[in-house]
């Protein structure tokens, strides 16, 4: 790859595009089939109710710690470990009853499996504020996207912005597919890292459509394909650097950040891999498929008043 971008050869990223156009459409509809049936492990900030986070010294069986506390009187208890086999969250449904004596028997359920066991964090969200949460954080999403469709149809052309959205579309229902399967915890930090890679996402195609736009203006002959491969070869040097070091410090996180963040980590890795892929993939071919040419990124000629007048003149 960096042999041909040094020659300023053009790589045919689009020979392939249809096959892989059509492993993106499996995936979307994988992730709406998944999100439809399994949907999504919603987190105490947009379901309500109570968390409450268990380290013991060795490791325990969810089975044990769920029996143990429902013996103590507590229903609807969702017990999964976090992160180590020692660490286990206790979440339970607000409507379980009162917080502060509910903690105190999920403590001593706790307990009474290993002596020594730490409560290492107890959080509690009302039902309501989750609700208003989990609204606006859907709108945030779609208000975004829309006004995105609205800036490159007006910096670009239409159909190059009707493949922006597309790319970002695929982005976000991939992410939250990937949640749904394997049921990771959605909370405000994932929801953070949606919008971030939104944005990434844009920016990536935004550096590939202002090449596209500058070199159908340029090379006058070539086919909508020609010029989008040679425009994400010229771009693909910047790609590559810009993603490399994010990716970079996005590891970092996801392996030394801790349990806090393990989510918007995952999502960030998830988001900037689809959203590097969905910049040639899904934005440009699906431009193409929509009839951009060369035609639609000419700059409108605006014919002054009089002019055929002053050219008659003697």
């Amino acid at each position: 790859m960096f042999e041909l971008l040094k020659l300023n050869k053009t790589v045919d990223f689009l020979k392939h595009a249809r096959v892989i156009s059509l492993i993106s459409l499996l995936l979307m509809a994988a992730s709406v089939a998944s999100l439809a049936t399994r949907g999504i492990n919603w987190g105490l900030d947009f379901t309500g109710g109570t968390v409450v986070e268990i380290v013991y010294s060795e490791a325990k069986d969810t089975s044990e710690l769920r029996k143990a506390v429902e013996a103590q009187g507590v229903e609807g208890v969702i017990v999964q470990h976090f992160g180590a086999a020692t660490d286990l969250i206790v979440r339970v449904p607000p409507k379980a009853g009162k917080g502060n004596e509910m903690v105190s028997r999920i403590e001593s359920a706790a307990r009474s499996l290993e002596s020594g066991a730490v409560i290492k964090r107890v959080e509690f969200v009302g039902p309501q504020v989750g609700k208003e949460l989990a609204e606006q954080g859907g709108l945030a999403v779609l208000t975004a996207i829309i006004c995105i469709l609205a800036y490159v149809a007006f910096r670009f052309e239409w159909r190059l912005a009707l493949g922006a959205v597309a790319a970002l579309v695929h982005d976000v229902i991939v992410t939250l597919g990937v949640f749904s399967v394997f049921f990771l915890e959605f909370d405000l930090t994932v929801l953070a890292a949606v919008l971030a890679v939104v944005g990434y996402s844009l920016n990536d195609t935004i550096v590939v459509f202002d090449r596209v736009r500058e070199n159908f203006r340029k090379m006058r002959k070539g086919t909508p394909e020609h010029v989008v491969n040679t425009s994400v070869t010229q771009t693909m040097s910047r790609t590559i650097i810009t993603t490399g070091t994010t990716l970079f410090v996005v590891i970092a996180l996801f392996v030394q950040g801790g349990s806090m963040i393990h989510g918007f980590a995952t999502a960030l890795l998830l988001g900037i891999g689809f959203g590097t892929f969905s910049s040639i993939y899904v934005a440009s071919y699906a431009s193409i498929k929509l009839g951009l040419t060369r035609e639609h990124m000419m700059p409108v000629v605006i014919e002054k008043e009089g002019a055929d007048q002053e050219s008659l003149l003697p």
